[in-house]
């Protein structure tokens, strides 16, 4: 609510500027230099004053050309990044590689949506043996969040990513270091080698990456999709997700 409304006043201030003064009307030598500009503030002063609705619909227009601007902006980004967002050698892929239709969901292991959204995205990647789940780390939540992804990322090295991927996103509570690692060790992961693989530039390129494509994409939170041409934000049911997969299949 609180964030509406700084939203709200930042646009007002956009919209009328003057608005955003301690006074709408000129004072002292300035009025006098120029009455006719002060009588034409103290008319839209009082104008706005009686008919605030006037402010309201101003500002919903300018919020709705926003919106309408960086839709457009999004469509570009999904054109021109599109080799970066679904075929980036460094990205895991789950699913069936070779699919007709991919998925692209950013994600953080310590965001609940993402773990409640996770038993409806196993579902549908094993019922549609078509779908390609591009993963995009993007760790957001905090230093457990970038370590539990610099790990993830790591595992690569030993053969693991989709196994330890599906056990964080399976762990309920907070995490930390020394949990992360416990989840590696009983995978199997060597700890040693995966805490030296987490230190490789390529790890930290990755996350950098992913970040970049996310800002570009006016993606703040998680999960966020990727379907076709959708940007899909929060938890989807899953058949949400089969009719937008359905529809990115069709052409649609």
């Amino acid at each position: 609510m609180e964030t509406t409304l700084i939203r709200r006043l930042a646009l007002a201030a956009a919209v009328i500027p003057a608005l955003t003064l301690p006074a709408l009307t000129l004072s002292g030598p300035a009025a006098a230099a120029d009455p006719d500009r002060a009588r034409i503030e103290a008319i839209v002063r009082e104008y706005l004053v009686s008919h605030p609705e006037v402010l309201v619909e101003a500002m919903n227009a300018l919020q709705a050309r926003e919106e309408a601007k960086a839709e457009v902006q999004q469509r570009q980004t999904l054109t021109t990044r599109k080799q970066e967002l679904l075929a980036s050698p460094d990205t895991p892929v789950a699913g069936n590689p070779q699919g007709d239709v991919s998925m692209v969901e950013f994600f953080d292991y310590q965001c609940g949506y993402c773990k409640a959204a996770q038993p409806d995205i196993d579902r549908l990647v094993k019922g549609d043996g078509r779908l390609r789940l591009v993963l995009k780390e993007f760790p957001i939540l905090g230093p457990a969040s970038v370590t539990a992804s610099r790990a993830a990322l790591a595992s690569r090295g030993q053969g693991k990513y989709l196994e330890f991927h599906d056990a964080l996103m399976a762990h309920r509570g907070q995490l930390d270091d020394d949990r992360i690692f416990k989840i590696a060790a009983t995978l199997g992961l060597d700890i040693d080698r995966l805490k030296k693989d987490m230190q490789a530039p390529a790890v930290e390129a990755v996350i950098a990456t992913n970040t970049r494509l996310a800002q570009d994409l006016n993606i703040r939170g998680t999960p966020a999709f990727i379907i076709g041409d959708q940007v899909v934000p929060g938890v989807v049911s899953l058949d949400k997700m089969k009719q937008i997969v359905s529809t990115a299949r069709s052409g649609g």
